[in-house]
Formats: C-alpha cells, structure tokens, sequence
C-alpha cells in the first residue's frame, strides 16, 4: 500500500459561534494506491481509494494535538460532539472510510487501513504532534481495534482469508483513545439486535412467534429471565447460521475456480433486542419502546436498519459473532495509551453492559466519565454536549495532551 497523497483543500467554512471559538471548517480528501480485484463501491477507479474528512480549526488557536473521528461508515461530520469539541478550542478531524454511508460490502480490516491513512495525513500534511482517536458509537471498537494492531498486529488477513496483512500495514499509533457512547463491535451489537423468530433467511416473512418480540401473542414486559436466555442463545444460533451459510458459498466458489466470488443478500429483522421494549433489563434513562433509530418495531425491518444488505466476506469481517477481529473488548485488552470512557446515562443505542465491558478490559490507565440524562447522539441536548466537552477537556489537560 502506497502512502497518502497529500489532497488540497478545496473549500473553507467560517462557523461563528454564541459560545467559544469560531471555528473553520476545511473539507480534504486523502487519496492512496491499493491493489484490489474488484471495485468495493460504486464510484471512483479500481484500485483509487478516496477518503473525506473534514478538519474544524478553532481560529487564533493553534495546537499540536487533534481529535480524530471515524466511524465505520463514517457520519461524524456534523454530529453534535465534533463541533462542540471545536467550539471548546480542540481541533477536530472527521473523516470518513472508503464506505461513506454504505456498509453493505464493508471490511473492517480495511477501514482499519483507512483510518491509519488519516493518522499519517494528519501528521504529515497537517503537522500534528499528538493524535487521540475519538471512538464514537461504532468508532468506538474500530479504533481499539485500530490502535491493538498499531501497537501489536496480529490480524494476517480478513475471516474470509483476504488481504489486507494488519501485521505489514506499519499503521501509526494514536497517543490515546475515547469510548464516548460506544458498543463493543458491530457483531456483538447486532446480534444482541437480531430477530430470533426469523429461523430460515429464505422465508423471513414466516417467523416462530414463541421468539417474536412483535408478534400479537409475545410475552409482554417485563420479561421473564428464561424467555430472555433463551430469546439470546437463539440469538447467537441465527447470527452463526448465517455465518456458516457464507463460509459454504465462499468456499465453493474457492474450489471450483472462482476465488473473487461474492454474493448479496438481504438480513430482515435486525431490530429486536428486548432491551427496547422492557426497560428493567438494563435499567437506564432511556425512553421504552425506543431506540435511537426511533419506532424498534419499525426499524426491524426498515432500510436503513443495521446489516440490511451485506455481502459474504462483509459479513464475515462485520457482522459474524464468532470471526469478526474488530472486537472492542478484547482489543481493548492489548492497548497501552490512556483511555477515557465516557458513558451517556439515558442512552438509546449504546446500553450501560457495553461501558461495563470495556472497563472490564482495558488494562491501560483509564478513566470513566457518566453523562446524566444524556441520550446517544446528544441531539437536542447541547448542555449534555457541552458536559461531554467538558470532562474530554480536563481529562486531555490532566493527560498532558493539550497545548
């Protein structure tokens, strides 16, 4: 893999601000040679990979540090928290995957490579000095996952056995990593979301009502402790059905000549973690029947539900329980920067069980910050906002990672 191209800037924006720094927004992009068989999205030459970012420069503020966002499929641009960060005197980068909006052929381990081709431009074209990766929602386990292989590499390929090699990556390490409002990696958190009652993907449309959250003779909250164990178990026994159906095409394909082989496919019912509906199982200021995407019942089956579309090998590296690498937890596990959790106590996507988890692992220094009444995104909430802004600030200062 070729090193970044440095890219202009091709545009400025001046965001005045009541409270703060003014603060500039420049778009730019990084742009980087890699070799691929295939194109993974619809625009844009084979082998080009182009990412978006966005820097926000408070103005008459210079600094050697900057704040580094990227999710998955990216979004963070003009959430809440960034321009808030920027508005407190932080520089802030938000950049996007090479899978803007669209995780539907996605790879972790190659989002992985994207994220180490922003670190590099931030140093190099930008001259920062000190990185901290901003791990929001599903940042969250990307960039512990990024960050383990940057110390440590251990991933030699994708769970369906395709490059890219973490270990020859050389990826630059971060200074130190954020959980704010994070979950512990896409797998885990989709499975806790899967709809059970689905038993054969071929005919979703037929669901086992003994395992239907929405069916008109479901159990109703609170749920019994027996129905939720087992509501789980079946769960997890779906997620690897799918995963050991794409194990079998994909090798099939191998042997009968076709390595590059892959295949589409729809996942109905990806909203139904009974968490929505009853909200004793997790207690937290969350509002029932809620999630962050809105109606639970609605988003089990709407488009833009978590893993509709996936492909074979995106949902091997994503997606499966048992083989994604990109796990929070136990990448959090062999990160040695300082780390801050900080946790939103009324949060719709991202329950309290996720933080638990990831304070359980890390073994680095460590704090954990609790945001009252927050909700995921801090939408309609810039007093939370400003609180979150507030506790990265002191925790950076007392870290030595502001100027």
């Amino acid at each position: 893999m070729l090193r970044p191209r440095p890219s202009p800037v091709v545009l400025s924006e001046n965001v005045s601000s009541p409270r703060g720094f003014e603060y500039t927004r420049e778009p730019f992009l990084v742009v980087f040679k890699e070799e691929t068989p295939i194109k993974e999205t619809y625009a844009g030459e084979v082998g080009t990979i182009v990412l978006e970012g966005h820097r926000l420069r408070p103005q008459g503020r210079d600094s050697k540090t900057v704040v580094v966002f990227m999710h998955p499929i990216g979004g963070t641009q003009y959430l809440p928290l960034p321009a808030a960060l920027a508005r407190a005197g932080i520089h802030v980068i938000s950049c996007n995957s090479r899978y803007p909006r669209n995780d539907s052929a996605l790879i972790m381990e190659k989002v992985a490579l994207d994220l180490g081709a922003c670190l590099r431009h931030a140093r190099e074209k930008f001259g920062y000095e000190r990185i901290v990766l901003g791990g929001w929602s599903g940042g969250g386990s990307l960039s512990l996952f990024y960050q383990s292989q940057a110390e440590s590499p251990t991933v030699t390929s994708t769970p369906a056995g395709d490059p890219p090699d973490l270990t020859r990556a050389n990826l630059p390490k971060a200074d130190a990593v954020m959980l704010l409002a994070a979950h512990t990696s896409r797998a885990k958190t989709l499975t806790e979301w899967l709809d059970p009652s689905i038993v054969d993907e071929r005919e979703p449309g037929k669901r086992d009502p003994r395992l239907s959250l929405y069916h008109p003779d479901a159990p109703k909250p609170p749920y019994a402790p027996d129905f939720v164990a087992r509501y789980r178990a079946a769960q997890i026994a779906r997620n690897r059905r799918i995963t050991a159906w794409a194990q079998e095409l994909l090798a099939a394909a191998k042997k009968r000549g076709e390595p590059n082989f892959e295949h589409c496919f729809v996942v109905y019912g990806t909203m139904a973690d009974p968490n929505w509906l009853d909200a004793t199982l997790e207690p937290n200021g969350r509002r029932p029947g809620w999630c962050f995407m809105g109606d639970p019942r609605m988003v089990n089956d709407a488009p833009a539900g978590l893993a509709r579309f996936s492909t074979l090998r995106s949902w091997l590296s994503q997606w499966s329980y048992d083989l994604s690498n990109a796990d929070g937890p136990a990448a959090a596990a062999r990160i040695s920067v300082p780390a801050l959790v900080i946790e939103n106590s009324a949060d719709d996507g991202c329950l309290p069980h996720h933080n638990r988890r990831f304070l359980a692992a890390l073994k680095s220094e460590t704090e954990h910050r609790v945001i009252e009444g927050a909700n995921h995104y801090y939408f309609g909430q810039p007093d939370k906002a400003a609180e979150a802004v507030a506790a990265i600030k002191d925790w950076l200062a007392r870290r030595k990672l502001l100027d």
